[in-house]
């Protein structure tokens, strides 16, 4: 099976005839992927929910996530500045192929009732975020954590400078958009 890396080498050689590509280095590629949880304001009730959710992080994308605060005070969220209200992790080079791989290849088609990625996520400059609802549909999470379902929200920035060109390269990559 291909990696993610091949596909994108290979994707120069797809889209070069349909955005005039000059050489090799004026066709997209992946900058980073962003992987971020928010756990808000129920951290208070469970101390213990932000390690929980770095552990589990740590554990999917091989890396250590970093904790976020919360930069204003919303009186209505009972949230104040300073407070932790997120986990965060940023992935590049080998372990941000490792992870997409991982994402296209196991995760989202183990996703339940998964009809394909919506192209509209894809932003005008060339990036796309994918929210998650369950973490447990990667392979590292087991079944004994079945009570502290998180979600999450997956970004993939590439250098891509319009829309279009950047659902072809995702589509080049193997994204599964919806047809």
């Amino acid at each position: 099976m291909e990696t993610t890396r091949q596909k994108e080498k290979k994707a120069y050689s797809l889209l070069k005839s349909d955005f005039g590509y000059k050489s090799i280095m004026a066709s997209p590629k992946l900058t980073k992927v962003v992987v971020a949880v928010g756990t808000g304001s129920g951290v208070k009730k469970d101390k213990e929910k932000n390690n929980f959710v770095m552990e589990r992080l740590a554990k999917i994308t091989g890396q250590k996530p970093a904790l976020r605060s919360a930069k204003k005070s919303i009186a209505s969220f009972k949230i104040r500045e300073g407070d932790r209200v997120g986990v965060m992790v940023t992935l590049r080079g080998a372990r941000m192929y490792a992870f997409l791989d991982k994402l296209i290849n196991v995760a989202i088609p183990r996703t339940k009732d998964f009809r394909g990625i919506d192209r509209k996520a894809v932003d005008d400059i060339g990036n796309i975020t994918i929210a998650l609802k369950e973490h447990t549909i990667f392979p590292e999470a087991g079944d004994e954590e079945l009570r502290n379902v998180f979600s999450m929200a997956v970004t993939i920035v590439t250098t891509a400078k319009t829309k279009p060109e950047a659902t072809a390269f995702l589509l080049a990559l193997g994204m599964p958009f919806k047809k």
